[in-house]
């Protein structure tokens, strides 16, 4: 990405956004009820308490955690193969602390929580072009959070405002605390975004495509929370023998209730006047199916995300093998996010110098893949020993320092090149024929 040398920056832009690193708890946010109209979703049914939801919260989690543990390396491409040029202070930001507030997990780990909550995840890249006697350096101070209930995306169709060409895409910033607002350009954001949009600029969060399976799991957690309320205790019916008004009634069901109902009646005697019967009204979780219910739904939310049964704790079909192949089978879920923020990460970060001389920002998707010392050091060992791993490289996946000798490959010496198999077969026939003679 080309950097422009005459862009006009504040001195200090993070004093302005720095309080607006705490995320807003709304869940359906009021711009978006046109869109929820446009999906013929009714935005008074989606629910008001997704993270509340074991199963809504486990899959962002699972999702979050996985990109804020994976490192982002800095590679270059050279006919050499694929080298680690000197580091340089984008790299340590995106890698170690964007800003003075969170570390590279943290950081991370919010953009993918804001990217599958809210559908969308945006982040000011304060930094500023210094000018030189020949071209300039970009340099970047920080990468700060903003609250997306506070930026608004506007194409610009006049081409008068901040990027002085039409149809080019700028972010619009109120501050919540000052009322201020400031536009940016579409290279001074990064904008993450869900797979699921419906114009490839704006994402759209799962949960909008969710709202009935999670309606179904609202209404199940609050089924099981009154019914703990009540100390576990069904339905109740009085029979009685005379005629009573209604205010006798409402007296005899207010005792009762009190002494029959809720956590505090458990393992309580409660004596019954004569002529007055108390039958209660069965109500059985397993004729209604109801795990079995919950189970599906949890499931179907499983689904839509890419997010394994055994990494929600399922694991009443699965094996130890299985639960292998699942952990494997959730990096193809990532690999697409990934991609995403890889071309986001190297379409603003590097300067032209850099993508000319094929340098690339990449996460290593193999840290999610830990496995046990036995194991690793088998892998290890095929990697030296077949020449793809030099005993040094090996060294450094243990984390053990480099020794004399060990930036060497090594090979079996009895492998021969394709070209030349069988080349010592036909010497020794050629020798046998001429009498021995070479």
């Amino acid at each position: 990405m080309s950097k422009n040398k005459n862009k006009s920056k504040n001195k200090n832009p993070k004093k302005d956004i720095k309080n607006s690193l705490s995320i807003s708890a709304r869940s359906v946010e009021e711009r978006d009820r046109d869109i929820l109209f446009a999906l013929g979703v009714n935005p008074d049914r989606v629910p008001r308490e997704e993270m509340s939801q074991v199963t809504y919260y486990t899959c962002i989690k699972n999702f979050s955690e996985a990109i804020g543990k994976l490192p982002l390396k800095y590679f270059q491409e050279t006919e050499n193969g694929i080298i680690i040029p000197e580091k340089t202070e984008s790299y340590r930001l995106l890698a170690l602390r964007p800003n003075d507030y969170m570390t590279a997990s943290v950081f991370w780990s919010l953009q993918e929580r804001n990217c599958l909550h809210y559908g969308n995840s945006f982040s000011l890249i304060d930094g500023e072009m210094i000018d030189e006697k020949y071209g300039g350096t970009y340099n970047i101070y920080g990468i700060y959070p903003l609250d997306n209930n506070c930026v608004q995306v506007i194409m610009d169709d006049i081409g008068k405002g901040v990027t002085g060409t039409k149809g080019n895409i700028v972010y619009e910033y109120s501050n919540p605390y000052t009322g201020e607002v400031k536009v940016f350009k579409s290279s001074e954001i990064f904008h993450f975004k869900n797979w699921f949009t419906k114009d490839g600029i704006m994402g759209l969060p799962a949960r909008y495509s969710l709202v009935y399976m999670m309606e179904g799991e609202q209404a199940a957690d609050d089924f099981l929370r009154n019914l703990y309320r009540n100390g576990l205790s069904a339905r109740m019916v009085m029979q009685y023998a005379s005629s009573l008004d209604d205010d006798r009634i409402k007296q005899i069901e207010k005792k009762f209730a009190s002494r029959l109902m809720g956590p505090q009646a458990a393992g309580k005697i409660v004596p019954v006047p004569q002529g007055l019967e108390i039958l209660p009204l069965t109500n059985s979780l397993v004729d209604n199916q109801f795990l079995e219910l919950r189970k599906f739904s949890a499931l179907q939310i499983c689904a839509a995300f890419g997010v394994k049964p055994s990494m929600i704790n399922l694991y009443s079909d699965s094996k130890y093998n299985s639960v292998e192949t699942e952990q494997l089978a959730f990096l193809d879920s990532l690999a697409f996010r990934l991609k995403m923020y890889e071309e986001e990460i190297n379409s603003k970060i590097l300067l032209p110098s850099e993508y000319k001389n094929g340098c690339f920002y990449k996460f290593n998707e193999k840290a999610i893949l830990r496995t046990s010392s036995e194991e690793q050091s088998v892998v290890l060992k095929n990697y030296v020993q077949g020449g793809i791993y030099t005993p040094n490289e090996a060294r450094d996946y243990l984390d053990k320092p480099h020794i004399e000798g060990g930036d060497t490959l090594m090979i079996n010496g009895s492998y021969v090149p394709v070209s030349d198999v069988g080349a010592a077969y036909k010497d020794k026939v050629k020798t046998k024929t001429n009498g021995g003679k070479k």
